[in-house]
């Protein structure tokens, strides 16, 4: 029997300091039900994504819009395997820009 994670921890490329504590990882939680509203109020699908990701780091907003974008995307990557179905989704999109941007 394989047991799912139910956390992720990312080390940042790029820490910085905010609200004076040095940012040097983002630990996310497994996605549940009540997190796919959190971006109901934001008309940016970017926007929505980030704070997302804040929830579930147990962030504020601006600590995920201050990242790095090398780091942004690496906390994206270990966070979406917490996210069920809408993870794998993000992890294809990824993918397949990755693959268009070295094709």
């Amino acid at each position: 029997m394989t047991t799912k994670a139910t956390t992720a921890t990312v080390q940042l490329d790029y820490p910085f300091e905010h609200d004076g504590r040095e940012i040097t990882s983002l630990s996310f939680r497994r996605m549940r039900a009540g997190d796919t509203l959190i971006g109901e109020k934001y008309s940016n699908e970017e926007q929505a994504g980030f704070a997302l990701l804040a929830a579930l780091a147990g962030v504020d907003l601006e600590v995920i819009e201050r990242l790095d974008v090398e780091d942004l995307e690496k906390v994206t990557r270990g966070a979406a395997p917490l996210m069920g179905k809408q993870g794998v989704l993000t992890l294809k999109q990824l993918d397949a820009r990755d693959e268009y941007l070295t094709g």
